[in-house]
């Protein structure tokens, strides 16, 4: 299974063609199981231009898997020391992000994203797997 990060998604629902937008495309196509962050669907309906729109988004992404932060808080404490931890590192990557990851780890799901933020948190957060290709 896989988690589609809010960079992927707003992508391809603009229609980009970048490399991880194709990606899930090909994901869509091969209709290979996979959903998104609650956080997700957040980024996704707050980028609405009009009310048109945010209906139409919150149809869409009514249909998705949707995947939550947990609800212990075992699961804030990771993030909050992954996020810690790169801070003392001198990278700086947002809350919405580092629970996005986290999120993606905790379900095991392979996270499919076109955001930099991610790798770095990925060489410290070795749980997470990043999806690159089928």
């Amino acid at each position: 299974m896989m988690l589609i990060d809010t960079s992927v998604l707003i992508g391809f629902l603009k229609g980009d063609s970048g490399e991880k937008v194709l990606l899930f495309e090909e994901i869509l196509a091969r209709k290979v199981p996979f959903g998104i962050s609650a956080l997700t669907y957040q980024e996704v309906l707050q980028g609405a231009r009009d009310e048109k729109e945010f209906a139409r988004l919150e149809e869409y992404l009514g249909t998705q898997t949707i995947y939550y932060p947990g609800v212990e808080t075992t699961f804030y404490e990771k993030a909050a020391s992954t996020y810690y931890t790169l801070r003392r590192k001198g990278i700086t990557c947002t809350t919405v992000d580092i629970l996005i990851a986290v999120t993606a780890v905790e379900h095991e799901l392979a996270l499919l994203h076109a955001d930099a933020d991610f790798d770095a948190i990925g060489n410290h957060l070795s749980e997470l797997k990043m999806l690159a290709s089928l």
